[in-house]
């Protein structure tokens, strides 16, 4: 039922047998570990944080008050990315270096869906669905994929001095930042793009974001549509703040977390001002959301009120998120929606909105052999 009603809201107003020339550019925004009061559209002065930039997504699109996302990062991301219930694809928990989980070439991702329908498909930040070369996003239906593949504190873990040194050290170690990139022959290019100490994890957000416009910026002068997926690593701990932002905390009544808000808020403007310099924003859907709750470590900041418990667990607060929808002329505006949706719903939402078609969701269940497009 939700995952009707989700879709009846996004394409309405569409016909969805638009020719390729007509076809929606996508771009999702998957913050880390931000709660539902995270953003002032939400919480309405009852926090202290600002996220002016979101907020104006909100006004301009549709805000959703009863969003589901998993309890987890990979969880949160599988879910989006596949369509599935996590407990379904296996991919519930993929931990840290080495481990042999990803997600199965028998299920079709979000990214291989679009493609087949003329999509250019980048993928930045984080991934957290595993680390092998495998199970990279560029195995997956992606073109490109920069980013880490873990939480964020992961790859500061060599940084500690007492870290294993040598061979020994190896296996646990993190997978540097990686940039790689889909080829012709189903295979994949794949680049060292160096670790990722706390020192490059202050300004990391802005490489996310400079990655994802790079993208878009090649998209449009080709005139191919895009699907984007945008995963900057606030506000997951542990948080290092270059100077810039270092300097704001302690001002209006902000502790760490409303910095990394405003980081983050400020990065999403950074893509969404470019949206308007290309002269694409009205033919672009743009997703604001998060992979799962707030932690309560991060308390009373995190954003977890008024729910109960934290990120990791199945209580409300766990895996109640916040999620904006922007599509000019197609999702009206300044609307509050209080109807349940959930992650799950992405894959048909998105794919029927790119003149895919609407009987997806039981298609899917039959992974490739049972969809053809």
């Amino acid at each position: 039922m939700a995952l009707r009603l989700f879709l009846t809201l996004l394409v309405t107003f569409l016909n969805l047998q638009a020719n390729a020339a007509e076809k929606p550019n996508i771009l999702v925004i998957m913050s880390d570990d931000i709660g539902w009061s995270n953003l002032s559209s939400y919480h309405q002065g009852l926090m202290s944080s600002r996220t002016p930039n979101i907020d104006q997504l909100a006004k301009e699109g549709m805000r959703f008050t009863d969003y589901y996302a998993e309890p987890s990062c990979t969880a949160g991301r599988a879910a989006f990315l596949l369509g599935q219930f996590p407990v379904r694809t296996g991919m519930h928990t993929v931990g840290l270096p080495g481990d042999p989980e990803h997600i199965s070439k028998k299920d079709p991702t979000l990214a291989e869906l679009l493609k087949i329908q003329g999509y250019a498909t980048g993928q930045f930040g984080k991934n957290h669905l595993g680390d092998t070369d495998p199970a990279l996003p560029t195995m997956h239906g992606f073109d490109e994929y920069w980013g880490w593949l873990y939480h964020l504190n992961a790859m500061e873990y060599t940084a500690d001095p007492d870290f294993p040194k040598g061979e020994i050290g190896k296996p646990f170690a993190p997978r540097n930042i990686v940039h790689s990139f889909a080829t012709a022959d189903g295979g994949q290019k794949v680049e060292d793009d160096g670790p990722a100490p706390p020192e490059r994890m202050k300004t990391l957000d802005t490489e996310v974001t400079n990655h994802t416009i790079d993208f878009i910026e090649r998209q449009v002068k080709t005139k191919k549509p895009f699907f984007v997926w945008m995963n900057p690593s606030r506000g997951h701990v542990i948080t290092h703040f270059s100077d810039k932002y270092k300097a704001m905390l302690g001002k209006n009544g902000w502790g760490k977390f409303e910095v990394v808000m405003k980081e983050l808020d400020d990065n999403v403007g950074v893509v969404l001002n470019k949206l308007d310099e290309l002269g694409i924003a009205e033919n672009t859907i743009v997703v604001f959301t998060s992979d799962n709750g707030a932690e309560i470590m991060s308390w009373p900041d995190g954003g977890m009120s008024p729910f109960r418990s934290e990120k990791g667990t199945t209580w409300e607060g766990g895996f109640r998120a916040p999620m904006i929808v922007r599509w000019p002329q197609k999702v009206p505006a300044s609307v509050v929606n209080n109807e349940i949706v959930s992650g799950l719903d992405f894959v048909p939402t998105l794919v029927a909105a790119a003149g895919g078609p609407q009987d997806l969701p039981a298609k899917l269940l039959n992974g490739y052999e049972g969809y053809k497009v």
